[in-house]
């Protein structure tokens, strides 16, 4: 049987160890003879694996104290209009920078809930470059600026740090949460959904600085309130709790690993050998300039429809999966989450060569 890879940009593998681990637990968790499905969220065992789950998520990230962690539901989306309801105070707007689709997104959101002015940062001519990350001149006039470092239709990613001064910046980094390290104390809050490279769909990670708790609109539902979610576990309703066990075992497993030192060279590796291929052939192309190129999301076309279609159907019956491309970009991509093995990216530069002698 050919070995599969694959590519999916989420939800996306995990890593096989985990999985493993997973189904021999699945039906005796912790001696229980019972799934961790099956116990109480509020039982002592399940309230002892969150407490774990959280110290690790601290520990591969160093995250000072004065963040909380929240485990919830509702996915980035949710935060798009939990934002707003938790953050907006005396200056009544925020400031949206835009590099793609999912920024756009959130920033389409935010204007049901606040006034927002909404900055583009791409240049798409001739190649995808990020423009501008300076807003210190500006940032002070708004309660908060997002953004959303990694685009995972386009494969854009922007690795500096927006400068805004004393402002709240807000990073939605559901696509790049635990590939490389960040300077924590950066940011006021920073999202991510956790199918890319924390866990299975379904729950969501949101870190919040302390100081920006206890300020939400009052007609915020309580799901959204960063203050009630805070106080209460991240446990208001039921939780998604196989998710949020899921999540713990990949935070034990990328520690094993050498924690995000490791994590991020693993991850220089595989994204320098595809893109390497990548300039160097003349079949295919990457319309993003290198300097913000993304890690996780390699984006790439033969720029002819046919061909694409040809090339994802193949490299499919070729146990590579999930290569078609964003139906708003076309062409294919890539997602290299932390759970792809090199051998996977070696597999697929192997399959590239043979198409494009083939059809070139």
């Amino acid at each position: 049987m050919t070995q599969v890879f694959n590519f999916s940009a989420g939800p996306a593998m995990m890593p096989k160890e985990v999985l493993q681990q997973a189904q021999a637990e699945l039906l005796n968790w912790q001696e229980q003879q019972t799934s961790v499905m099956e116990v109480s969220h509020r039982g002592k065992l399940f309230m002892d694996l969150i407490t774990q789950a959280e110290q690790d998520f601290r520990q591969l990230y160093y995250i000072p104290e004065n963040y909380k962690i929240l485990f919830l539901q509702g996915g980035a989306r949710g935060q798009f209009a939990a934002i707003p309801m938790n953050l907006i105070g005396k200056k009544n707007k925020a400031l949206y920078l835009t590099s793609g689709h999912w920024s756009a997104t959130a920033a389409k959101e935010a204007r049901l809930f606040c006034e927002i002015d909404e900055i583009n940062i791409l240049d798409q001519d001739p190649e995808l470059k990020i423009n501008r990350l300076d807003f210190s001149d500006i940032a002070e006039q708004y309660d908060y600026v997002h953004y959303c470092p990694n685009e995972t239709i386009s494969g854009v990613e922007i690795f500096d740090i927006p400068k805004v001064g004393n402002t709240t910046l807000v990073a939605d980094m559901s696509s790049t949460i635990l590939s490389r390290k960040i300077d924590i104390s950066q940011f006021g809050i920073i999202y991510a959904g956790a199918q890319k490279n924390l866990g299975p769909a379904g729950i969501t990670i949101v870190i919040v600085r302390e100081d920006l708790i206890g300020n939400a609109r009052q007609e915020t539902p309580s799901i959204w309130n960063y203050a009630v979610q805070a106080k209460s576990d991240s446990m208001i309703n039921t939780p998604p709790t196989f998710a949020w066990y899921l999540c713990s075992l990949v935070f034990k497993h990328l520690l094993k690993q050498g924690g995000l030192e490791g994590v991020e060279k693993c991850n220089q590796e595989k994204a320098n050998l595809l893109y390497q291929y990548l300039d160097e052939s003349s079949f295919y192309k990457n319309n993003v300039v290198k300097n913000n190129r993304s890690l996780m999301n390699v984006t790439f076309t033969t720029g002819n429809d046919e061909l694409n279609a040809k090339f994802v159907a193949e490299a499919t019956k070729a146990g590579l999966q999930a290569l078609k491309g964003h139906k708003v970009l076309g062409g294919m991509r890539a997602s290299i989450y932390n759970a792809m093995p090199i051998e996977g990216v070696q597999a697929l530069i192997q399959f590239m060569k043979k198409f494009e002698a083939e059809n070139n």
